[in-house]
């Protein structure tokens, strides 16, 4: 009985284990593709792998670092925003700037004052005051003149009459009023020539020195306010209110690096693709009068011709991943930049991967 237990429990693994083969031989059908992938459409085309971007003569998108430290205290704008040349993008923190360019600019102001005080001299008041001293000294001298003359008629007359000490008295006090006159005089015409011309023209150079001072401590301040040097879109902002930025950019946790603060780009109706030919296939590459690109947007079917716009015409090591110049593969490529008109109704943005294929 045990033995007939034992062969049943056996004959059934053998079952199992034949059903179970079975199942396991039979080949699923597979699943169709989301999408074909990118075909070469030309005899002799190369392939080559794009990145998208804004428009630009030259270049690339725009990056933009401020040129001065500080705290972002007010952000104008948000991604997607577009802005003409000029918009204020952002604001650094400016105070102890902005109260030193004040005190410049008051001591400019003061040295332009002493600079006008001393180009209206004389002061009529203190013309008046050095006439009304040189009348004075005038009357002064004809009373002492009066007296001596006085003097030395009593003397000629009777030289008992008057005593030599009161005659040399009245003859040091002819003197001494000539003296006081013309001391009266030439204080009179020194405030009448005005200020001195050396230091008008000392005061002059101070007054210009403040001047640039100030205008240069200006032309700081107005860098706090980052604006944007062209028309353009603003394709991201990499800080927040309230993050330090320098002339390095913003610090990004994630990748450990500096990004731009602010990347524009130039308006998404027409798109550049920046694409990078292997050096391996440079020879091969087609005569720019003749060359022709169709670029596939990866994850969908569609496939858009490209318009040759330029050559980069130096080969450098590929840049891949993050964008970051520290990032670089053992690959060099030659940039090689198309344009195209975005399709409607497709999303595709600056920044975003595409095959492309060239030929002629």
């Amino acid at each position: 009985m045990k033995n007939k237990i034992l062969f049943g429990v056996a004959l059934t693994g053998i079952v199992m284990g034949c059903t179970a083969a079975y199942l396991f031989a039979l080949q699923k059908p597979a699943q169709p593709p989301v999408f074909d992938p990118a075909s070469n459409p030309y005899a002799a085309g190369i392939y080559s792998e794009g990145i998208v971007e804004s428009r630009q003569t030259s270049g690339s998108n725009i990056s933009l670092y401020p040129e001065v430290s500080g705290t972002v205290k007010k952000i104008f704008v948000s991604e997607g925003t577009a802005v003409h040349a000029g918009d204020p993008l952002l604001l650094i923190d400016d105070s102890v700037q902005r109260a030193t360019t004040d005190q410049q600019q008051l001591q400019a102001q003061a040295a332009k004052a002493l600079l006008e005080e001393l180009q209206a001299q004389p002061r009529p008041e203190n013309l008046e005051i050095a006439k009304a001293q040189v009348e004075s000294a005038s009357a002064s001298l004809k009373t002492t003149s009066d007296a001596l003359d006085k003097q030395q008629a009593g003397f000629k007359a009777d030289e008992r009459a008057v005593s030599r000490d009161a005659l040399d008295a009245a003859l040091n006090a002819q003197s001494v009023a000539k003296a006081n006159l013309a001391v009266a005089q030439r204080q009179y015409e020194l405030i009448k020539a005005g200020a001195w011309r050396f230091d008008v023209r000392n005061q002059q150079s101070q007054y210009n020195a403040l001047t640039k001072a100030y205008l240069s401590s200006s032309a700081l301040l107005a860098k706090y306010l980052v604006r944007a040097p062209s028309d353009a879109v603003v394709l991201s902002i990499n800080t927040t209110t309230g993050s330090y930025i320098s002339s390095q950019g913003s610090y990004d946790m994630y990748t450990q690096g500096a990004l731009p603060v602010v990347v524009l780009g130039a308006p998404q109706t027409t798109l550049h693709v920046r694409c990078y030919v292997d050096e391996i296939l440079i020879s091969r590459l087609p005569d720019v009068n003749t060359i022709k690109a169709e670029m596939t947007i990866r994850g969908t079917k569609i496939k858009v011709p490209l318009h040759f716009e330029r050559i980069q015409p130096f080969v450098s090591p590929k840049v891949e991943l993050s964008n970051q110049r520290q990032e670089r593969v053992d690959v060099r490529v030659l940039p090689v930049i198309f344009s195209f008109d975005k399709p409607h109704n497709v999303n595709l943005y600056p920044g975003e991967l595409v095959d492309v294929y060239l030929g002629n």
